[in-house]
């Protein structure tokens, strides 16, 4: 049995064991760890290969797995069974991310409910959390397999404008693949620390952080003091980075030989020949002045000055951004300190130029900018470990603070290893109609499961005044005060009633017991998250049989009789399976009567819709 050597005052861990950094990226993820011998951060690559996993999984059909390169390939070949830019999909919902379902050549579930998104594969259903997990197993074989040793601690890097849920998702990932994942730290933080900004505890300095990527930009500005990150602003685009240069070039050349759109569209292999090309093209013209090649008959060339006119209109879409993020933090560009430049696509020439001259200083461009966030994360995971002395750690909470939610499961609020003092806040909402109070439960531990945790405090919010269910909003925060005590308030917003309890997270617990509770979450996680998902499922399936009753009672007459019975024998179905673990067949038979009934309700509300608007003009 592997032990957790941790030390609760610091937090820092003991030396024995290598952590490492993991940048999970939107394209590509990869590891760094400190080199034992010369203290630098390295990012880990087999021989002369390249240090970038790419984020791609492929399902085979005989159950078979692969991730990165070799999954990479079947993007063309079976683009239904290929699941890539996952992150995108993290803490996020149907409705967070259904303006941009269509460009992802994979099944996501559309199923018009706030719960977060579910991709299918074959029969088998997958959370972000669950295919996020995939790769990072990957990357955690892969450290083993280049380091020759076991690996189960992590540092895991997240936008800055990651939300509690992505990053307790990101969390719940790292626990899934075997990893203790000690911090999650913000990218551009992690890229200052690569440059050595921020480890001297008396550095004071603003920092903008210019990161483009193959998928998504970002730029943030961060302010560092005493040791401590703080992000003033965030900016930026999800749909904005080298593979929309890629695009770019390829219809340029498209243009130029007139070939069209429908007929690349019908010819999967030209159109990756001609992405591939226009890559090709791209990194060759960040040296070279002119780029010539051909794919099949068609002549291929392009030379750097059309290449800068091409992009120009992008590379100032970013710049807009940094405008904005200066703006949004309240400074000019002339009081910037540093700025740090992450992500394949600050290679380009025209990109390094504009983001100079809108600074009006030298960019850091001198690491690989691909490696430089899991480097950075590489550096903090030397601070967890005790072996960095000059970079401050603050004191820490030694296991997540939650409170139980619908069907036993535990929702994290504060996540272990979080600083302290702390706040943290949530909103919840009723599951009935009139239902006039809340039983907020307080736990802490790492399982998924409140029955598996350890119970803090228990209360109850009372005096909710009568609405229908999910129309209440209960704001639950915690405040852990410097000396570590948890403060726990319920508050319904509308009506303003609260109630409010103090408690002591860690009385009574010692250190053997905290890394028992630690080590049996990595023990247990498959379990817990097969668990969870099972609850969720049920949870789900439970209020659409509600919601969908009270809909075919309250519109009985404006509905068919085949609709109406069709709908209660799919209930009906769904009922019988609630029972069942398995929770891809109650997904299936949840999807079936989503699919049943999304189209009389869509036709009720256009008929309701033409009514209100009769006579009116617009």
């Amino acid at each position: 049995m592997a032990k957790i050597g941790i030390n609760i005052a610091t937090g820092s861990l003991q030396k024995e064991e290598m952590i490492i950094g993991i940048d999970l990226g939107t394209t590509n993820s990869l590891v760094a760890v400190i080199h034992p011998e010369d203290r630098k951060a390295v990012a880990l690559r087999e021989h002369d290969s390249s240090s970038l996993v790419p984020s791609v999984i492929h399902f085979g059909s005989a159950g078979s797995i692969v991730v990165g390169d070799s999954a990479k390939e079947f993007l063309i070949k079976d683009p239904a069974n290929t699941i890539f830019s996952v992150k995108r999909l993290m803490g996020k919902s149907y409705k967070d991310i259904q303006e941009n379902a269509p460009l992802f050549t994979y099944s996501i579930l559309d199923d018009d409910t706030d719960s977060l998104v579910k991709v299918r594969v074959g029969d088998r259903f997958y959370s972000p959390i669950e295919l996020s997990a995939l790769i990072l197993k990957e990357l955690k074989t892969r450290a083993e397999h280049i380091l020759k040793t076991p690996v189960s601690r992590a540092v895991i890097t997240v936008p800055a404008y990651f939300n509690d849920t992505q990053r307790q998702a990101t969390r719940d990932a790292g626990k899934l693949a075997g990893l203790d994942v000690l911090r999650i730290i913000n990218e551009p933080t992690a890229a200052s620390l690569a440059y050595g900004i921020g480890l001297q505890k008396d550095e004071e300095k603003l920092i903008a952080v210019y990161d483009l990527g193959g998928g998504t930009f970002d730029i943030s500005v961060l302010r560092i003091s005493q040791g401590i990150f703080e992000v003033l602003s965030t900016h930026g685009d999800t749909l904005l980075g080298g593979d929309d240069i890629d695009r770019l070039i390829m219809h340029h050349w498209m243009k130029e030989h007139k070939i069209a759109a429908d007929k690349v569209q019908a010819d999967p292999e030209l159109a990756q020949a001609l992405r591939l090309k226009a890559e090709a093209a791209k990194k060759h013209l960040s040296k070279k002045d002119v780029f010539i090649d051909h794919v099949g008959n068609y002549q291929l060339q392009i030379t750097v000055s059309e290449f800068n006119k091409l992009i120009e209109p992008l590379v100032e879409r970013t710049v807009s951004g940094c405008r904005a993020a200066l703006t949004d933090a309240g400074i000019a560009a002339s009081a910037v300190d540093e700025v740090i430049m992450v992500g394949g696509s600050t290679r380009i020439p025209l990109v390094k130029q504009r983001v100079s001259s809108f600074f009006g200083r030298k960019v850091h461009d001198e690491l690989n900018p691909d490696e430089v966030v899991a480097l950075g994360a590489a550096i903090q995971a030397d601070v967890l470990a005790g072996n960095n002395k000059d970079l401050l750690l603050l004191d820490i909470t030694p296991l997540s603070l939650g409170v139980e939610t619908m069907g036993g499961l535990m929702d994290v609020l504060i996540p272990r290893n979080s600083k302290v003092p702390n706040r943290a806040s949530r909103q919840y909402t009723t599951q009935r109609d009139g239902q006039s109070g809340m039983k907020i439960a307080v736990f802490q531990g790492e399982r998924d499961l409140v029955k598996d945790n350890r119970k803090l405090a228990a209360f109850d919010l009372t005096g909710i005044p009568a609405m229908p269910a999910g129309l209440p909003k209960v704001e639950i925060s915690f405040t852990i005060n410097a000396d570590g005590i948890l403060s726990v308030k319920a508050t319904e917003l509308r009506s303003g009633v609260s109630q409010q309890i103090d408690v002591q997270p860690q009385y009574g617990l010692t250190d053997a017991e905290v890394e028992a509770m630690l080590l049996a979450s990595i023990q247990h996680a498959k379990e817990d998250i097969a668990a969870r998902a099972i609850v969720e499922a049920r949870t789900e399936a439970e209020q659409l049989i509600e919601a969908t009753g009270r809909f075919i009672e309250k519109n009985r007459e404006h509905l068919e009789q085949q609709e109406i019975d069709a709908t209660r024998a799919a209930i009906q179905e769904l009922e019988s399976v609630l029972t069942s673990n398995d929770k891809d067949l109650i997904h299936t038979k949840t999807e079936a009567l989503n699919d049943l009934s999304r189209p009389y309700a869509e036709r009720l509300m256009d008929k309701a819709i033409g009514q209100a608007m009769r006579g009116k003009k617009i």
